[in-house]
């Protein structure tokens, strides 16, 4: 799920299109197992009175759903893209909201990662711009480093073109 090119600028080229690692899955995936476990062994515990199958089944549907679905959707919907001109947030499933930092005006480019996140290869990518809002953290990045290196090469990259622009 990349940017819908509406939203692009002219002259704006996709970089990089990431979302959250799929760490962030983990739980959902237990709570899956665990109710359509528990939920089957109650069924066939059950199995002789038709309301209570319908009854275990409904509200494993709804814990599964509450439980596993709709963090997959918000995963799934919740993107980072980066562009030749911006770093571009979008995140919702019925109300969408988005937050843009444009690559000239960010100062600083910092990645921070723990000992779970060294394991499987991700990290928090936390960028500074030159507004008073707090600065962007996009969380459970995977492949921290290159994206890192490939949003500081584009900064510099941005940083000279401008300083080029104004010696003129």
């Amino acid at each position: 799920m990349s940017l819908p090119r509406k939203l692009m600028i002219d002259g704006e080229q996709t970089i990089a299109t990431t979302r959250t690692h799929v760490k962030r899955l983990f739980i959902p995936f237990l709570i899956l197992i665990i109710v359509a476990g528990i939920g089957g062994f109650l069924v066939h515990q059950v199995s002789d009175k038709h309301w209570a199958v319908w009854t275990v089944v409904a509200i494993a549907a709804v814990l599964i759903l509450w439980g596993s679905v709709l963090p997959w959707v918000r995963w799934f919907t919740w993107t980072y893209t980066l562009t030749n001109k911006r770093i571009v947030e979008q995140k919702g499933i019925l109300t969408r909201t988005g937050r843009v930092i444009p690559l000239s005006r960010i100062n600083d480019v910092a990645f921070e990662k723990n000992l779970n996140d060294r394991i499987l290869g991700c990290g928090t990518l936390i960028i500074h711009d030159a507004s008073e809002q707090a600065g962007l953290e996009l969380k459970d990045i995977p492949h921290i480093e290159a994206f890192h290196r490939t949003v500081t090469n584009l900064v510099f990259e941005k940083q000279d073109k401008t300083a080029s622009d104004e010696s003129v």
